[in-house]
């Protein structure tokens, strides 16, 4: 019958297949390109199959794990159906290994390794998400509200020294700053002629919106607290959980690299803000002025 341990990864294996079944028919029902619809049932098919031969050896049923066919259900509706994937993918490991190994004590289950093959190429291949089109336009809305808006806020909360007034003047600049930049975005996108997949009015608004979010939870610190300096400890504070959420998000969707993208973005908006927070003290000092 094999070992403990052949066992026990035999059931694992089984559990995740049976689970992971539903997940990708939730997500096939939920897409609504009919080609990724068709390749994710596809896929869980094969899951089924695949249940029913581990099934043939343990001679055991067992039950998907609900809370894992649900939390990769609603990552694909919410946050895109290829970050979904990805980190389904991260979370199970290298299933071909896993198959590899247990064929050694199990030969059926060898014949479930090319299908683990093939659906790592389809998934590949799959993803054609028109928010992964407009990554580019909404790091730019990012990135640029980042950048602009840690170094206002800084050099604002030492030249102003009131917080509603800084909030409202960063909201005021904010605004401004998308919709200059949905123009931008737009203009860009129009000359890119060759990029057939983007249109230059979802580049743009993709952009703003990106901007003017950005915006509104950089200032809300300004809001809360009184003391204009703990504002700005929290609003840079803010500044690095976008950063940090939002190139996990990338990096995970395009199996890129975290922590170089994180240092770099981080390393820019603190490193503008430090600058303005510089030049908006020596400005005081220089000028002797007092707001």
């Amino acid at each position: 019958m094999g070992t403990n341990e052949g066992i026990g990864g035999l059931v694992r294996m089984q559990k995740g297949e049976i689970t992971e079944h539903l997940i990708y028919s939730n997500l096939a029902r939920s897409v609504k390109n009919p080609q990724n619809s068709k390749i994710l049932q596809h896929i869980a098919d094969d899951e089924l199959k695949h249940y029913g031969i581990l099934k043939g050896i343990t001679k055991q049923d067992f039950t998907p794990n609900g809370l894992k066919v649900w939390w990769y259900t609603f990552l694909g509706r919410t946050l895109g159906l290829e970050f979904a994937l990805k980190m389904m993918e991260n979370g199970e490991g290298n299933a071909q290994d896993s198959y590899s190994e247990l064929a050694k004590e199990f030969p059926a289950a060898r014949t479930i390794i090319p299908d683990e093959e093939t659906h790592e190429s389809k998934l590949i291949d799959l993803i054609k998400e028109e928010r992964l089109y407009y990554a580019s336009a909404i790091v730019l809305g990012l990135n640029d509200a980042l950048v602009e808006l840690t170094g206002a806020l800084a050099g604002l909360t030492l030249a102003l020294q009131d917080a509603k007034l800084i909030a409202l003047s960063g909201f005021i600049i904010g605004i401004a700053a998308a919709l200059s930049m949905s123009a931008s975005s737009y203009l860009s996108a129009r000359e890119a002629v060759e990029d057939k997949t983007k249109t230059p009015l979802k580049s743009a608004t993709y952009t703003g919106i990106a901007y003017l979010l950005t915006v509104l939870v950089l200032i809300t610190p300004y809001f809360i607290f009184a003391n204009v300096h703990v504002s700005l400890a929290a609003m840079m504070a803010l500044a690095l959980i976008i950063i940090a959420a939002y190139t996990f998000y990338i990096s995970t969707a395009k199996s890129q690299r975290f922590l170089p993208r994180f240092a770099e973005m981080a390393a820019i908006s603190l490193g503008v803000a430090a600058i303005s927070y510089g030049i908006a003290y020596a400005a005081r000092v220089i000028l002797g002025l007092n707001v």
